[in-house]
């Protein structure tokens, strides 16, 4: 004698195996997801990032701080005929952490002291030809001297009208100059450490300083930056915490020569600079800013 079917049985089964067999598929979902990835990014290779530190953009007679418009177009042109594209600093801090991509040919253009003629000049190249810049300002000529004599290409630093223009155009960033430390005053250079200083008279002074410029920037224009330019390039290692303290994801140095971006953070922490010297063809600049990267 047959014994009838059990369909509630069968039903239950049929749920308990479809919920095992999706169970599996979620973990391979997140293995592949997970370890793969991971797997994956630590087989990534550095990627070169040349980085241009230009200061003045005016006039018809380039010096070893000042490039005329026409040599900065032909900067940019070569660029993006050499299949070079610039990055934000967003976009490197977003990539060290994980997220997103960088071009297979970056570069990080980038402009020091808060001229004037960053917007006039530099601002409609960058639309021009699409590309983005890091502008690193100086809190006392922002305040003290702009105001006094205002918009002049020749001479003229940015007021904070100029910086949230600037900001706004979603062409340019704007980095930390220091406050008033860009100077030689015979006691330290720039922001670097005094000798007979302690590390803890040190850090007073440049925290202050620092976190002057980044409160007057964020009440002024509502920026708040991630990058910080050391002025002329002094580094001292106590400046480190001061850095971290005051939320600098990125800090540019004068030190000619490549640099090499990873998945790591920390490799944004003394970003190494070629100066664009005037006095250079663009064809001489771009062949010292890339010979690195093109004999690897």
């Amino acid at each position: 004698m047959y014994k009838c079917c059990n369909l509630k049985k069968i039903i239950h089964i049929l749920i308990i195996l479809t919920l095992i067999f999706s169970t599996g598929g979620i973990l391979i979902f997140l293995a592949k997801h997970f370890f793969f990835s991971s797997a994956a990014e630590k087989d990534e290779s550095p990627v070169p990032l040349p980085v241009i530190m230009y200061h003045s953009v005016y006039g018809t007679q380039p010096s070893e701080y000042i490039v005329t418009p026409s040599q900065l177009e032909n900067d940019l042109i070569w660029l993006r005929n050499n299949g070079y594209i610039s990055v934000t600093a967003a976009e490197l801090t977003n990539y060290t952490n994980g997220h997103g991509d960088l071009p297979e040919k970056p570069v990080l253009i980038t402009l020091d002291d808060g001229f004037y003629n960053n917007l006039s000049e530099l601002l409609p190249l960058l639309e021009k030809y699409d590309m983005h810049a890091v502008v690193s300002v100086v809190g006392r000529y922002t305040e003290a001297i702009a105001p006094k004599d205002p918009h002049s290409s020749a001479y003229s630093y940015l007021t904070w009208e100029d910086i949230s223009q600037l900001a706004a155009s979603g062409r340019v960033e704007i980095g930390n100059h220091t406050y008033d430390m860009h100077c030689g005053n015979g006691i330290r250079h720039g922001c670097s450490i005094a000798a007979g200083e302690t590390e803890e008279e040190y850090h007073n002074v440049l925290f202050s300083d620092l976190s002057l410029l980044q409160e007057e920037l964020h009440r002024c224009t509502g920026i708040t930056p991630i990058v910080f330019a050391y002025p002329f390039g002094y580094i001292s290692r106590e400046s480190l915490p001061v850095i971290r303290e005051c939320g600098f994801l990125i800090t540019l140095t004068c030190y000619e020569r490549m640099n090499y971006i990873t998945r790591d953070p920390d490799c944004l922490l003394g970003l190494s600079r070629y100066n664009r010297s005037g006095l250079y063809s663009t064809e001489e600049f771009m062949y010292r800013l890339t010979k690195e990267n093109n004999t690897r």
